[in-house]
């Protein structure tokens, strides 16, 4: 858990305001019985955590993917590569959606503005350094050029609601990481 006080409290306060917008259907599955707090949220949303993401073309037409999630200070972050069909949609419409689900023992659903941490032509985010530390102890100093083949986003949510199944929160993210969606290949079989 790598959130300050406060930063729980806008969490749950987030939490709390998300539901009571939603739709008396969302609010008949997720009810005080079936949610998480902010401070147990955080707890189950350590390391990568896969996230489907849901970027939009420019033709208005919803496109969804894979990436490895990052749940940071109360917040969702996750890379791909810069040449990436979801870094054009998110360069040019920075709005997103994600969801991380683990069967029917848990899901997060967020919705919100992403903002470039690590932007090619402009200054990062003031605390990419913290971050780019994170990631670099997580998927290895060298794995890849972290300037140039790389971008990072944070999604800034304006919603997020939380199912667990049971009362008990569900068991932490176990995920290696795949990359950010850069999958190096592996050398070809020789022939035989």
């Amino acid at each position: 858990m790598q959130e300050t006080p406060e930063e729980l409290a806008e969490l749950q306060t987030l939490l709390d305001s998300s539901l009571a917008r939603s739709t008396a259907h969302l609010r008949s599955i997720i009810t005080d019985e079936s949610t998480l707090s902010a401070e147990q949220l955080t707890e189950v949303l350590t390391g990568m955590c896969t996230l489907a993401l849901s970027t939009v073309t420019a033709g208005g037409e919803p496109r969804i993917s894979g990436v490895d999630g990052h749940f940071l200070h109360g917040k969702w972050h996750f890379g791909t590569a810069r040449g990436a069909a979801k870094a054009r949609h998110l360069a040019t419409r920075p709005v997103a959606s994600v969801a991380h689900l683990r069967g029917e023992e848990l899901g997060v659903f967020t919705h919100g503005t992403v903002e470039i941490l690590n932007p090619l032509d402009a200054e990062p985010a003031a605390d990419w350094p913290e971050l780019l530390a994170y990631f670099k102890s997580f998927y290895g100093e060298d794995f890849f050029d972290w300037d140039k083949d790389v971008v990072y986003y944070r999604l800034n949510p304006h919603w997020i609601t939380v199912y667990a199944a049971d009362a008990a929160p569900p068991r932490p993210c176990t995920g290696r990481g795949h990359a950010v969606g850069i999958l190096r290949p592996e050398p070809p079989e020789p022939r035989a």
